[in-house]
């Protein structure tokens, strides 16, 4: 395999695919997508971005072209879940209105290729904020206040993407957009839990009593938006270049992506039950805290953020689901991945922490 890019990994064992079948593909397929023709001669490269707990993503080389590959992951998963051709879909619709959403190349769908549809992308570098603060923020606290400043402000610009002239309304369905996330990741709770949690279940129920009307105003909604599907310019990292992770988009109460992002922001002063099941950068100096992103938000979109903290503990309940499928996929014995033996422990923390906020003022 080749050199490594210094954000790319070797690929993980058990995440290896039929690189053979899969150079054949792209050598027949992916010239008449490009201005250009590939390398006959060089051979297929293949590397890994480390970060992700579900889809895998690839860095592929072909002679000078580097691509990002995207696939499902291994073993059996949600019929509607890591849906690779809707996500192609979308940053195809998107990419032109939102420059920030990388350009998508190609889309195969048959899975006899490498075991599951994947499809190629433009691939982007920059700094991607992970468990660690990389060396070009370093201890530059007022470079950390401007990342997160960039963070609020691109989310907002993502919210003011008209989807009416665009036709972007169409890739969702704003009506119910709430209730139908709200039901179906409790649902998902009840289908992946190998537990019971009454936290999980009163939670859940408080979220569907309290259920906010309709957004008057849909937008473009990311769905998993956080500073680790963030991509920032190396050389002024307070710039962001790309986010990442589109399979979940869709259009609804943009509301949704700012509870999301509360979220994945713990800081200092979280109890230890929070902050130890999600632990991040964020909660060391400079960076902005969850109040100043709220106020931040409200004055850069003009939005009432009044309830916010019903978004806030929506996201951690999900949050804490998502982690509780990954966990059942280990429990049953679908993935052998160590990184998730003890993810039923995050899930009882985020848990307790989304039923304390029920009853809290944000």
């Amino acid at each position: 395999m080749a050199t490594l890019a210094s954000d790319t990994a070797p690929v993980r064992a058990g995440e290896e695919l039929d690189w053979e079948s899969l150079e054949a593909y792209l050598r027949e397929r992916l010239p008449e997508k490009l201005d250009g023709d590939l390398d006959r001669d060089a051979r297929i490269e293949v590397t890994q971005f480390p970060g992700g707990h579900s889809n895998l993503t690839y860095c592929v080389r072909l002679g000078e072209r580097e691509f990002v590959m995207r696939r499902p992951p291994f073993g059996p998963v949600a019929p509607t879940a890591h849906d690779m051709p809707r996500e192609y879909r979308l940053l195809a619709a998107i990419n032109p209105h939102f420059h920030l959403a990388p350009k998508p190349y190609l889309l195969c769908e048959d899975a006899g290729v490498i075991g599951a549809p994947f499809y190629l992308m433009e691939r982007r570098r920059g700094v991607v904020v992970r468990q660690a603060i990389p060396p070009e923020i370093g201890e530059d606290l007022d470079l950390r206040r401007r990342i997160s400043e960039s963070m609020v402000d691109t989310l907002a610009d993502l919210h003011a993407v008209d989807i009416q002239s665009t036709g972007l309304v169409n890739i969702g369905k704003p009506a119910g957009f709430v209730r139908r996330q709200v039901e179906g990741w409790a649902g998902r709770w009840e289908r992946s839990k190998t537990t019971e949690l009454k936290e999980m279940n009163e939670t859940a129920a408080w979220l569907i009593e309290r259920l906010p009307p309709d957004s008057g105003a849909p937008t473009l909604v990311h769905n998993d938006y956080k500073l680790d599907n963030v991509m920032l310019d190396p050389r002024d990292p307070a710039k962001v270049v790309a986010i990442l992770d589109w399979e979940m988009c869709t259009v609804g109460d943009p509301l949704i992506d700012l509870g999301l992002l509360l979220c994945y922001w713990p800081q200092a002063d979280d109890p230890e039950v929070f902050a130890g099941s999600l632990r991040s950068v964020t909660m060391a100096p400079g960076w902005m805290k969850r109040a100043e992103i709220v106020e931040r938000y409200a004055a850069r979109s003009g939005r009432d953020l009044s309830d916010i903290g019903y978004y806030y503990t929506f996201a951690t309940f999900k949050l804490a689901v998502v982690i509780q499928q990954i966990y059942y996929r280990y429990h049953v014995g679908q993935t052998q991945d160590a990184r998730f033996a003890e993810f039923d422990k995050r899930v009882e923390a985020l848990a307790k922490w989304a039923h304390a906020m029920m009853q809290k003022k944000f």
